[in-house]
């Protein structure tokens, strides 16, 4: 149900998203920090390329020989990922310029907690943090984009 769901959204591109939610990714990379702290929708871009999605799998066989995925995870192929929508929630924890996490290679990250799945529900992005119910009717409103 959507009420149940947090106000704000944060768009992550695929297969990011799908890591935070499956693969215990804990940190999410940004160029710019937030002092926003709570729960927050994990929305999936709508946009992914192959070069992002192979360079992804690249990139998680090397994250999980230090931390091997969650027991049955796997990768799904490029066009079974869900985009362009919510699809899961998170809870921003921290925010951080260095990190032991084999996630962590930006300018700042968020340390996320308690990731889980919820059903797709279909929303346009934006950039920073946004109240993505307002996006359902296609309008935009960011909250946040660099404090």
């Amino acid at each position: 149900m959507t009420a149940d769901l947090p106000r704000y959204a944060l768009s992550i591109r695929q297969p990011w998203a799908w890591a935070i939610i499956n693969a215990g990714k804990d940190i999410e990379n940004r160029d710019w920090p937030t002092r926003f702290r709570g729960p927050v929708c994990i929305h999936a871009s709508k946009g992914m390329t192959r070069d992002e999605y192979n360079g992804f799998i690249r990139t998680i066989h090397t994250v999980s020989l230090i931390r091997p995925f969650p027991t049955g995870a796997m990768v799904p192929a490029m066009p079974e990922l869900e985009r362009g929508g919510i699809i899961g929630v998170a809870e921003i924890v921290d925010c951080v310029e260095a990190s032991d996490s084999p996630w962590f290679f930006g300018r700042f990250g968020f340390v996320l907690r308690n990731a889980r799945q919820v059903d797709f529900i279909p929303v346009k992005g934006s950039l920073g943090l946004f109240d993505w119910r307002a996006n359902l009717m296609g309008a935009s409103n960011a909250i946040e984009a660099a404090p």
